[in-house]
């Protein structure tokens, strides 16, 4: 596999699609997870944001998935009392044995929300300002430098909002923090390339190394991606690939070694990441209204996530699984 250039015509053109955030900027987040010690060196603030180009089949966060806000419902802790319905204006809800959502009618104004008295429901996501997102930041300033630790943007797609990205990785910078972005690839280069010198390290994810099984997996082929990576690695960016192991799906004998003769044609012995499946934002679809399509899929052994390490090692990768 050569690691010159792809033509990326049209997935390029999706990318740079993305909505923008107006003036003074604003990022649309699912939440910030303080204290994080598994998305980038030391001790992080985790900030999540809402909205991705893809749609992986075994997702974790469904609800970071979609740009705009979206209602979650919880139905355990619903008493099925019919206040939320009698404050919805717009008639998205009805109860019947259970609360139905007419989710293309909810306009997300939160008003059945504030009528439910056991918070069955609630919003995904807020849209914040950056000054008010690096306020919180700060908190922990101490915590960073003591532990070489930072701000760590994730996802969703954290680039699919590049004008957010772009203000918060260099308030961060200002601020002497340091960053971390965590990204599927699929994006538009010119929608980053002004954010880069204030990303100290990129953690990249890589799904498939077909084409045709990549767009069958996640909803998009994966030019784009690997073109992206080659990029980031020619520009000097400091990359750590990242391996989602999806058991029969992406762990066979081809695609592992596809994927280690791609990483060492583009920067030989570079670090990946192996990052076995796991079941613990499968609920989260339900209270989105939505189904889960690897429901029955049993996360991998223990043995088997140190075999698909071992094999990235034989062929001279610095593999690591990360829990």
């Amino acid at each position: 596999m050569s690691c010159s250039p792809a033509r990326v015509g049209d997935d390029a053109r999706t990318a740079a699609t993305a909505e923008r955030p107006s003036s003074p900027v604003t990022v649309t987040v699912i939440e910030m997870e303080r204290f994080a010690l598994n998305d980038g060196p030391g001790i992080r603030t985790v900030i999540f944001f809402k909205g991705c180009p893809l749609r992986c089949r075994w997702c974790s966060n469904p609800e970071s998935q979609r740009a705009a806000l979206e209602l979650f419902y919880r139905p355990r802790r619903c008493l099925a009392c019919a206040r939320c319905v009698e404050a919805c204006d717009e008639k998205a809800l009805r109860m019947e044995r259970a609360l139905v959502i007419e989710r293309e009618r909810c306009t997300a104004c939160g008003a059945c929300i504030q009528a439910c008295n056991t918070a069955a429901l609630s919003l995904s996501g807020s849209v914040l300002t950056v000054a008010e997102i690096m306020s919180e930041v700060l908190r922990d300033e101490s915590f960073y430098r003591n532990s070489g630790g930072g701000v760590t943007f994730s996802g969703g797609e954290p680039t699919a909002q590049p004008e957010g990205l772009r203000a918060l990785a260099e308030s961060c910078r200002d601020a002497g923090l340091h960053t971390c972005l965590e990204t599927c690839g699929f994006f538009a280069w010119e929608t980053v390339r002004e954010t880069l010198p204030a990303l100290d390290l990129i953690l990249f994810d890589l799904k498939h190394l077909d084409d045709p099984r990549h767009e069958d997996l996640t909803g998009r082929g994966n030019a784009l991606v690997l073109e992206n990576l080659r990029r980031l690695l020619g520009a000097g960016k400091h990359l750590v690939a990242r391996f989602a192991m999806i058991p029969g799906i992406n762990d066979d004998a081809r695609n592992l070694q596809r994927t280690a003769d791609f990483l060492n044609e583009c920067s030989p012995g570079m670090r990946i990441d192996i990052l076995p499946y796991h079941r613990l934002g499968g609920s989260k679809y339900a209270s989105l209204g939505r189904e889960y399509s690897l429901d029955s899929l049993a996360p991998p052994s223990a043995q088997r996530a140190e075999e698909v390490r071992d094999f990235f090692h034989e062929r001279g990768l610095a593999a690591r699984i990360e829990i």
